[in-house]
């Protein structure tokens, strides 16, 4: 039987964070998590974006309950201020969605903290954000998605050149970025269990969604990789709100594998209905897995305990 979004229970009472929440499949994940009843936090950098987002949830479901806060992944003092406010309001945290990224920069650009932006962007600043926001996530033994990417089987985590300061490829740069998040999402349900604090850790991804991420990517320019996006897109691809079925289903399915990733059925995982996915090899190497982490503590400053 195929899941989909009537399979979500209803979220009443439930409290959702969901990252870059204002476009994309953070906001087809918004728009479903507010209609189920969810309180919704949309955490992303743009204010105006947000304001345009909360009026089209509202539009769509009159009685939700929904806020714009602001997140700017490029800088860890915004994820420490984002996380200071929720912490100041002490409500636990039932949901969170790390979803927010960006895809194959043509350059190598750096956040505000001199890290290598995609993976400052996708994982270091989720990596913090997550753990400084763990007191609100333990009290609710929340569910913590981490949104990864069919471009994980690729992914090699450089641990002696994390942030590309040589040799610099968007998109080994990007593919390392979705591996670190899946290896993320299962190294935090092992620290999760070792330490009971109560999470249920899984990943998801959308596979080939038609999103703004590829455009958005490469500054709008034409280069060679988009081109050949698009040209596969209009066979391989599904919509931003069927590549979000996947996430919906980590986020909200009552009978998820703490640890698993889940994603589209069909041929190699571009499209289709949402299911269990395959984790490559690489991304289940625990030693790589401690290391990646011993290495992000360092990087953010923010430490798990």
């Amino acid at each position: 039987m195929t899941w989909n979004t009537n399979d979500i229970p209803d979220l009443s009472c439930k409290r959702a964070v969901v990252t870059g929440a204002t476009g994309g499949l953070g906001l087809e994940t918004a728009v479903v998590l507010a209609g189920k009843g969810a309180e919704v936090v949309l955490a992303a950098r743009n204010p105006q974006k947000g304001a345009e987002a909360e009026r089209l949830i509202r539009a769509r479901h009159p009685n939700a309950t929904v806020r714009f806060d602001l997140l700017d992944l490029g800088a860890l003092s915004s994820v420490q201020a984002f996380a200071e406010r929720h912490l100041a309001d002490s409500r636990p945290i039932d949901i969170l969605i790390d979803n927010a990224g960006i895809m194959a920069l043509p350059t190598r650009q750096t956040t505000v903290d001199g890290f290598e932006m995609q993976f400052g962007t996708n994982y270091l600043s989720h990596f913090a954000l997550v753990g400084r926001l763990l007191p609100l996530l333990t009290a609710a033994k929340a569910r913590v998605v981490q949104l990864s990417s069919v471009a994980h089987r690729g992914g090699r985590i450089h641990l002696d050149n994390l942030n590309y300061q040589t040799g610099y490829s968007p998109w080994s740069v990007y593919q390392q970025s979705k591996l670190a998040m899946l290896m993320f999402a299962i190294e935090l349900q092992r620290r999760s269990d070792d330490h009971g604090w109560g999470l249920t850790s899984v990943a998801a991804h959308p596979g080939f969604a038609r999103t703004d991420l590829i455009a958005n990517g490469h500054g709008g320019k034409p280069g060679l990789f988009a081109r050949g996006a698009r040209l596969l897109e209009t066979v391989f691809s599904h919509s931003a709100a069927n590549g979000a079925l996947p996430i919906l289903l980590a986020a909200a399915a009552p009978n998820v594998t703490p640890g698993g990733y889940y994603g589209p059925q069909g041929f190699q995982e571009m499209k289709g209905s949402p299911g269990v996915a395959a984790i490559r090899s690489q991304a289940r190497d625990a030693y790589v897995a401690r290391q990646l982490w011993a290495r992000s503590e360092q990087l953010t400053g923010v430490r798990y305990g």
